[in-house]
């Protein structure tokens, strides 16, 4: 640590570049959930929303609204989700604006049941 600071002093470098690859044990990091359009419902997302303990999934008409800043990455909405939903894999997710952690998910599972129905 020292060496890098010393270094940083006598070059007049405050940072580094990023890595250039990524780090194939990354991969294993959680990460937040990636939903399926076609196998939510309504009741499925008020659901998730319901036992998301960190508040990160909520559901607006139409929508899942996916917090990303307040997701933890636990898992538990996946093995709630009945194949709705698997790990994003994603987990650079730094960004200068709040509203660009904020991802909506269009709900479709429920027009099948509306064409089941008829």
């Amino acid at each position: 640590m020292a060496f890098w600071f010393y270094r940083g002093l006598r070059k007049g470098i405050a940072t580094t570049r990023y890595p250039k690859t990524i780090d194939p044990w990354a991969r294993r990091l959680p990460s937040p959930p990636a939903f399926h359009s076609d196998r939510l419902t309504t009741g499925l997302a008020d659901r998730l929303a319901r036992e998301c303990t960190a508040g990160a999934l909520t559901r607006e008409a139409q929508e899942l609204v996916i917090d990303l800043g307040r997701c933890t990455g636990c898992g538990r909405c996946i093995e709630l989700s009945d194949g709705a939903a698997r790990p994003s894999g994603e987990f650079l997710l730094a960004s200068a604006e709040r509203a660009a952690l904020i991802k909506r998910v269009p709900i479709r599972g429920d027009r099948e049941v509306r064409d089941d129905q008829r």
